[in-house]
């Protein structure tokens, strides 16, 4: 079955809002076998029309999404309508919800809002929870108009609050239905630190390759490779021992999660706690960690020292240390460490201090030098230097990374 998804909206061409349809939907489709074949994002205006127009003869299943509001450039189920020959009919329960909805919220229902109760002759009207628009779901018989192979149509609002419970809620049952048996496939990501795309490739790419029946693909990230392999259970198996066996702790996990869930749930598991103090990441350490759901359960304290007073003052980081070694120094990364795993009284205290750049490096202590320090409770503290010579959001983001995976190794955290 083949699938196009069409996004409308002048919005998403002129990147006010980012468009985030196309990973959910490709999650959601793929236990069923499906794969999305094409993508197109087409302003408001009749070039909606077009796009649908020229996905027909090709598509035996079509998303579009957006344009289904009450303002005048919400044209989509106008558009689609009278190009698939489908009177718009007035309907009294869809009417009813929104009266219903607008009432809840001490709103008076307009003339525009009334649009929103047409519906495309035989369309089947899915129902929005989260919104006024309601969803609407045709099919399109093979043959008459421009070819069409025989092709289902979801009309989906645009915003992903309302778009996403109603494709999980009544467009995948419709899905199910309609759809060719799922293949025996899966896809699992092996995630991997510290290794460059072409090192991974050049690593295990071959004996990957190898493997009856493996789809291999890989997408690089900085820091981080991820290795995607589509296969039946055989060839994953086999592929996740190749991996294993080369790649060993460099794999952070085997199944997407995220470096941050890894050691949330380690932390979890060993019911300990983690205080940050940061300097150069200011937060972005104790953001990753605070993005994982329940992270509430081991995550007390986040310190950012941005000026060497706050150091001394928050954690307790002697002035003298800073005067003898400078801010950016493994000595004064340690004592951040040390001083946050005091005050917080946390199991583990993660710090950073460096030169984010472009500007405040110097001979000894380059742009993109860092001082990451790692204390444990009755514990030794230690200090790794690294240095990332890239743009100062890289610069943070990889510096972040490159701490949760030493707190990793310490807790021998992998899944």
């Amino acid at each position: 079955m083949n699938v196009e998804v069409i996004n409308t909206g002048t919005e998403l061409l002129l990147g006010n809002v980012v468009n985030a349809h196309l990973g959910f939907f490709a999650q959601a489709l793929f236990p069923l076998g499906l794969r999305i074949a094409r993508q197109v994002t087409v302003p408001d205006g009749e070039i909606i029309s077009d796009a649908l127009s020229e996905a027909l003869p090709r598509a035996q299943l079509i998303l579009i999404t957006g344009g289904l509001g009450p303002t005048t450039d919400d044209i989509t189920r106008d558009l689609v309508a009278e190009l698939l020959g489908r009177p718009l009919r007035h309907d009294a329960a869809v009417m009813e919800s929104i009266a219903g909805l607008f009432a809840a919220r001490g709103l008076t229902v307009t003339d525009r809002v009334n649009r929103q109760a047409q519906v495309p002759e035989g369309a089947t009207v899915l129902p929005n929870r989260n919104g006024t628009a309601p969803g609407l779901y045709l099919v399109c018989p093979p043959g008459g108009l421009a070819g069409a192979t025989g092709a289902h149509v979801f009309l989906l609002p645009g915003p992903p609050r309302e778009l996403q419970p109603m494709f999980t809620e009544s467009v995948l049952p419709i899905i199910r239905r309609i759809a060719p048996k799922a293949p025996d496939r899966g896809c699992r990501i092996h995630h991997v630190l510290g290794m460059g795309e072409s090192n991974v490739e050049a690593a295990v790419g071959k004996r990957l390759l190898a493997i009856q029946g493996l789809e291999l693909g890989y997408c690089a990230r900085p820091g981080e490779v991820d290795i995607r392999c589509i296969g039946n259970d055989h060839a994953l198996a086999a592929a996740n021992r190749i991996i294993e066996e080369v790649l060993g702790d460099r794999v952070v996990s085997h199944n997407g999660r995220s470096l941050e869930e890894i050691v949330v749930g380690a932390l979890a598991g060993a019911g300990q706690w983690l205080a940050t103090a940061e300097s150069c990441t200011g937060g972005a350490i104790a953001g990753r960690i605070t993005d994982v759901s329940g992270s509430s359960a081991v995550f007390t304290s986040g310190y950012i020292t941005y000026a060497n007073q706050a150091k001394t003052q928050a954690l307790g980081v002697d002035p003298a240390l800073i005067e003898t070694h400078g801010a950016v120094s493994a000595e004064v990364a340690a004592a951040m460490a040390e001083g946050a795993l005091q005050r917080s009284g946390a199991d583990w205290a993660l710090s950073a201090t460096g030169v984010a750049g472009p500007t405040g490096g110097s001979e000894g202590k380059p742009v993109g030098t860092v001082f990451i320090g790692l204390a444990q409770k009755g514990g030794i503290t230690r200090v790794e230097k690294h240095r990332f010579a890239r743009d100062r959001k890289t610069f943070k983001q990889l510096t972040a990374q490159t701490a949760l995976d030493i707190l990793r190794r310490a807790l021998d955290a992998r899944v």
